[in-house]
């Protein structure tokens, strides 16, 4: 009996920016920056772009919003993005070792961060402190496993 099969793999560009401040903590910081950031524009384009062309026509209002959108979604993101890695980063050189517990704590340190700076209580910033620690403790571990 006959047999066929298929197999692939579909992997994605990989893009490194190479930025040399003279500091390895401050070059991961801002390359996390700029890949997050650059997502998070894009994002933000794309989801305009969709309403753009579900409404059939674009005006230059249209498109201000979308460049303010663009701009504030990848400033954020960037900055989340830049004190997680910046965190696990520096907690590796201190540790003097890489695993889960850089993440954890890098993860829980942003979103603890993050949450304060918003101003939404004690009880918030703990939460998303939480939050942000199993979020990069379960990403680490898939990470580990593929």
């Amino acid at each position: 009996m006959p047999r066929s099969s298929f197999s692939g793999m579909i992997s994605g560009p990989k893009v490194d920016v190479i930025i040399d401040l003279g500091n390895p903590l401050l070059n991961h910081t801002v390359d996390g920056f700029l890949k997050i950031g650059t997502v998070a524009a894009t994002r933000a384009a794309a989801e305009d772009v969709y309403h753009v062309v579900k409404k059939g026509s674009i005006s230059t209002h249209d498109a201000e919003h979308t460049l303010k959108k663009m701009c504030k979604e990848g400033a954020y993101w960037g900055t989340v993005a830049g004190v997680y890695v910046g965190a696990e980063y520096g907690l590796e050189r201190v540790r003097g070792t890489r695993d889960w517990k850089n993440a954890m704590i890098g993860g829980a340190v942003t979103g603890a961060l993050v949450s304060a700076a918003t101003n939404k209580g004690r009880d918030k910033v703990v939460v998303d402190a939480i939050t942000g620690g199993a979020i990069a403790t379960a990403v680490e571990f898939i990470n580990y496993l593929t």
